[in-house]
């Protein structure tokens, strides 16, 4: 068989992004796959592939940010001169995105760098479980599309780069993905860390699949077919019959030492000093940093806040509220989860701001803040990663060897708790949700309702990357909240970027933009 050069050379490029090589000999028109496996070694395509989840995702300002600065929980003032960034955080807070939206283009370009990179893998014969894990690296891509733009470009391994990509609409996209899913369960391991693809991780997204199939099929009014729900809740007892879960102390799901203490992680990205050379990635700083001031321990850039009105949804005793975390707070004086009110440095004494005032974080917010006096300190910071202090390298750098967390289990359990509530179950789901709240220091509920199910996974689930997902799949997303005035059901999708219509014939603008 013979391979197509410019595909060989696409991927030389990318397998080699992680490591130093090069290509002294010149390419002949074509290549055989044999001389092409001697070239590129899969181990190193899939690490690449590993590697690709970074940027669309850890990275603060691509589909993180889409997700949680659209949605009700975080928000990017401009403060003075600073996080103006030509009013694109407004634009995704106030839902005025237009097809030219940097961060949206970028995401879109982003995840589907990721989607090339995991294909790649599956050109050069890897075993099956590197091809499972390929897979799943590929479908995580594809679902993040599809949920953000609703139709998904796609190239079969091997397909010439000359032509562009085919587009899936949501139908088939939903149903290929499921399909690549439901297969690779069977093929990879369960008894692997969690950043690596692993038997469970492609359980709890076929989850989410399945909640969000009517949601993607209709967005204005999604529907929820009892099959599916029952699907849910199978993949999610298949999860806990594994025996590998349960719910851990909350901060410590995201802690420096993540890999080792957290027992609710289901898949990750490996991070980290020393990781150069195997899975990493190094931005899961660009989650405390963007909300922490420039005097707190650590440095950070004083931009991100949350509304105080989703603060005010936590009860008082809720440890996700957040509080001291041992290795951060007594070292630095940091706490994590909410910050508000006066902040301190390790020695217990008060901080200030550039200004020389105190640090005092406030509830008050606006999308532009002008006053000089205040501007350092209005908003309710968030700090859902612990920063790691565990070593010089890692606060010179900003590394970090906290895992960056995509699927856990207590998410897992409300997916479960979602499926049997809208099935009519709403005793068996106020158990679990209960369960959850218990272990968390909440109150006992006596009921529930999708209402205060929409409630708890935004105070478990907070700054996780999945908030836009869920209001949309519960109805909430066009409503009117704090710092948003009014909205448009155009805003249930995101544009497809222009940049991308002009090179792919296949795409059509979704409606509205």
């Amino acid at each position: 068989m013979r391979l197509n050069k410019a595909f060989i050379i696409l991927s030389l490029v990318f397998g080699c992004g992680m490591a130093s090589c090069s290509l002294d000999e010149e390419l002949g028109s074509t290549l055989t796959r044999e001389q092409a496996d001697s070239l590129i070694k899969v181990p190193a395509l899939l690490i690449s592939a590993y590697n690709g989840l970074q940027l669309p995702f850890q990275d603060q300002s691509n589909f993180w940010a889409l997700q949680e600065m659209t949605a009700d929980e975080a928000v990017a003032p401009t403060r003075g001169g600073d996080w103006d960034d030509n009013g694109v955080w407004r634009a995704l807070k106030l839902h005025n995105w237009t097809p030219d939206h940097t961060y949206i283009s970028n995401t879109f370009s982003n995840i589907l760098q990721l989607q090339f990179l995991a294909s790649n893998v599956l050109s050069f014969n890897p075993t099956a479980q590197q091809a499972g894990e390929a897979r799943f690296l590929r479908a995580f891509a594809m679902f993040s599309i599809l949920d953000g733009w609703g139709q998904v470009p796609f190239r079969n391994p091997g397909d010439t780069l000359l032509n562009a990509p085919r587009v899936m609409q949501p139908a088939e996209a939903t149903a290929y993905i499921i399909s690549e899913l439901t297969d690779i369960i069977n093929v990879l391991d369960e008894n692997v860390p969690a950043y690596t693809a692993n038997k469970n991780a492609a359980r709890a997204l076929l989850m989410k699949v399945y909640l969000n199939k009517g949601a993607w099929a209709n967005r204005a009014a999604p529907t929820f077919d009892a099959g599916d729900m029952q699907k849910v809740i199978e993949l999610a007892d298949a999860i806990t019959a594994s025996g590998k879960y349960s719910l851990t102390n909350y901060f410590d799901n995201f802690a420096y030492n993540n890999d080792a203490i957290s027992k609710e992680n289901i898949f990750t990205q490996r991070n980290g000093p020393g990781f150069s050379t195997v899975r990493s990635g190094n931005a899961v700083f660009c989650h405390w940093a963007p909300t922490l001031h420039y005097n707190q321990d650590p440095s950070g850039w004083n931009g991100y806040a949350t509304i105080s009105d989703f603060y005010d949804k936590f009860e008082a005793a809720d440890l996700r509220r957040g509080g001291s975390y041992p290795g951060v707070t007594d070292k630095t004086g940091l706490k994590v989860g909410f910050l508000v009110g006066q902040q301190y440095n390790g020695a217990g004494t008060a901080l200030k701001d550039r200004k020389g005032n105190l640090l005092i974080f406030t509830r008050e917010l606006k999308l532009q803040e002008t006053d000089p006096n205040t501007l350092e300190v209005t908003g309710i910071r968030v700090v859902k990663y612990p920063p790691d202090m565990t070593s010089n390298e890692t606060k010179s750098s900003n590394n970090a060897n906290n895992d960056y967390v995509f699927l856990r289990y207590a998410d897992v359990l409300l997916m479960k708790a979602e499926a049997l509530l809208r099935t009519n179950n709403a005793a068996a789901a106020l158990t679990i949700v209960n369960e959850i709240r218990a272990n968390r220091h909440a109150s006992t509920w006596t009921s529930i309702d999708l209402n205060k199910l929409i409630d708890e996974r935004g105070r478990e689930l907070y700054w996780e990357g999945w908030r836009r997902q869920d209001l949309i799949r519960f109805g909430k997303f066009l409503d009117i909240w704090q710092l948003k005035p009014a909205d448009n059901p155009k805003n249930l999708l995101f544009p497809i970027p222009t940049s991308d219509l002009a090179v792919n014939k296949n795409l059509k603008q979704n409606d509205g933009y």
